[in-house]
């Protein structure tokens, strides 16, 4: 029972935290542009207004609590696997990370900045230790090699923004957001038939 709750939360966190993204999009079309914001400026009461910035900050606080509930479930079911458990941390600490952005936006000054560096590289990392974890296990290899693909995706995806003064931020915010969000609901369906590691 307590895996399909934390499979349940896999999938709900990710679509919690997408529609309250788009309905802060949504409320946002005369100024947010694609090519030329960030998706943390609908986080920024001064440039989103208060009732966006709520929208945006609420789903990021709401969909990390979800997303606690299934990295606990992760950490149980990959706890006696050193790169599964390995995974799993790193997986907790990025969670933690995407509270910290809802928690300190824009407004809160440079801690926004590492908590959601430490987000977007915390991420793809995780997925290549649970997916080299899962790969040992025959019954597993398909899904270990998508984790793996999962996080290169989402790695390659905001890389750019390290290397390069790019404007369309966002574009590689959201991205990287769906590589992870697909993955979430993938393993989380996968934990709610008790279908994983058996």
């Amino acid at each position: 029972m307590w895996l399909r709750i934390a499979g349940l939360c896999g999938i709900v966190a990710p679509l919690v935290a997408l529609s309250f993204i788009t309905l802060a999009i949504s409320n946002s079309l005369s100024w947010f542009r694609w090519t030329e914001n960030a998706l943390s400026d609908l986080g920024h009461q001064g440039i989103a207004g208060t009732t966006v910035a709520t929208l945006f900050n609420s789903g990021l606080i709401i969909g990390s609590l979800l997303g606690m509930m299934f990295a606990a479930g992760l950490m149980q079911i990959l706890r006696k696997r050193i790169l599964g458990f390995a995974g799993t941390f790193v997986f907790a600490l990025a969670i933690i990370s995407l509270f910290a952005i809802g928690v300190f936006p824009e407004t809160a000054g440079r801690i926004h900045f590492y908590v959601s560096v430490a987000f977007f590289a915390l991420f793809p990392i995780s997925l290549f230790f649970i997916g080299a974890s899962l790969i040992k296990e025959n019954s597993e290899r398909t899904l270990g090699f998508s984790t793996i693909l999962f996080g290169m995706f989402a790695a390659v995806s905001v890389f750019p923004l390290i290397v390069l003064p790019l404007k369309d931020v966002a574009v590689h915010e959201l991205l990287a957001t769906l590589s992870g969000s697909a993955w979430a609901i993938v393993f989380g369906v996968k934990m709610c038939r008790q279908s994983i590691l058996k």
